[in-house]
């Protein structure tokens, strides 16, 4: 296959931070999780050429701890993927450069589980902290049903499997 999606859901939130939606900081199990995601990651798959990441705080900081260990080439903050929607996934990842082979999106729930069952066909839980990492033949093809599940789970509960 052509391209590859490496889909992160962000870490645990802190619901007790009195703070709107969008400025919900992580709480500590996901401040450990996170970092454990993207040594999974740069251990299995290395660097990415594109990381996209949702604007809302906890996804921001959750890559923050992911890139301690996976880099990209490039970084984007996208108010395309604060989102909860698949359909709106699928619209940002059909619009990815196709000069960019491997992308990281890191987003929200129910977002993820919805673009990965476009893409797939299949149904993957994305609890926080998760990843699904997908190869499609092209970034406009995301939403057809044919895109190989490569890896998916989430490692920090040793909780993943390689395909």
């Amino acid at each position: 296959m052509g391209v590859r999606l490496i889909l992160i859901r962000h870490a645990k939130s802190d619901w007790n931070a009195g703070v709107s939606d969008r400025d919900r900081p992580l709480n500590g199990r996901g401040r450990s999780q996170a970092p454990e995601t993207g040594e999974w990651l740069a251990g299995r798959f290395g660097d990415v050429d594109l990381a996209v990441v949702s604007v809302a705080a906890r996804a921001r900081e959750t890559w923050e701890l992911v890139s301690r260990h996976l880099s990209a080439a490039e970084v984007r903050d996208a108010e395309d993927a604060y989102t909860f929607d698949g359909d709106d996934l699928a619209d940002l990842v059909a619009g990815l450069p196709e000069s960019a082979s491997s992308v990281v999106l890191v987003g929200h729930n129910p977002a993820m589980e919805e673009l990965i069952h476009l893409a797939t066909g299949r149904f993957l839980p994305m609890p926080t902290s998760a990843l699904a990492v997908l190869e499609l033949d092209s970034w406009s093809q995301v939403a057809e049903g044919t895109a190989g599940v490569v890896a998916a789970g989430r490692p920090a509960d040793d909780q993943w499997s390689v395909e």
